[in-house]
């Protein structure tokens, strides 16, 4: 990519791995547009931990469960930037209920969150990307996607749904310097989690490596698959997990 300023918007940014990738790219050189749908606190938080890395940073509030929204948040980023080379659909909503049990408005705010979202924010940064002959799009997908969880219906359904977008749009654009990938963490700590390697961990216990991951280490993930570095990866679903397979 030539020598301009290197964007990302990373979606849910104001904790946890959204939190950890915003910072990592900002490692890595990229501006950032810090998302949230509540927390400005956190987000603004975020936006001054880039901002102390010599970022410029953008804080674009917006619910991205709404299509509205999310063409605004683009517009937001695109009148602050010019552009944005790098989408990170991390954010997500995981609410827990039986399948039968589960109403209408309930289902379809989760595949809006957590798969229309992707598709929503990827038809507005693609132009861009496309005019430019490079992009990165990184999706977060899950062991949802992979296994599928009882009482998680809404939730398997989209992240399946997320994976299924991430192989078209891999094969659709790959030519044109545009890579999609997907990063399927397991278990992970949130942020101010210390305890999250110990034995009583009953989670930890299942895991291969007997713990938790942190932020950190998918962020590292993610700063890989949006380097001139990542080139080559491409429609691919890749799992940070320690080994767990349930």
């Amino acid at each position: 990519m030539a020598a301009e300023r290197k964007v990302a918007l990373i979606t849910g940014s104001g904790r946890n791995i959204g939190r950890a990738v915003a910072l990592g790219l900002a490692q890595e050189g990229f501006d950032i547009v810090v998302n949230g749908s509540s927390n400005r606190a956190a987000c603004e938080a975020v936006a001054q931990e880039v901002r102390a890395l010599g970022r410029e940073v953008l804080v674009a509030m917006g619910d991205i469960g709404d299509a509205a929204d999310c063409m605004r948040i683009v517009e937001e980023a695109l009148a602050r930037f010019r552009h944005v080379n790098v989408l990170v659909n991390n954010a997500a909503i995981r609410p827990a209920a039986p399948f039968l049990a589960t109403d209408e408005e309930t289902w379809r705010r989760v595949l809006a969150v957590d798969m229309d979202a992707a598709r929503w924010l990827a038809s507005a940064c693609l132009p861009g990307m496309l005019e430019r002959g490079w992009g990165r799009i990184i999706n977060f997908t899950g062991m949802n996607a992979i296994q599928g969880y009882a009482g998680h219906a809404a939730v398997s359904v989209a992240k399946h749904g997320v994976w299924g977008l991430t192989k078209a749009l891999a094969k659709e654009f790959g030519g044109r310097g545009i890579t999609v990938n997907a990063i399927s963490p397991g278990p992970i700590a949130k942020d101010g989690q210390t305890r999250a390697g110990m034995p009583r961990d009953p989670v930890a216990v299942r895991i291969p490596t007997g713990r938790r991951g942190t932020p950190a280490e998918v962020a590292v993930l993610a700063r890989t698959l949006a380097s001139d570095a990542g080139a080559f990866i491409n429609g691919q679903m890749l799992q940070v997990n320690g080994g767990a397979q349930t």
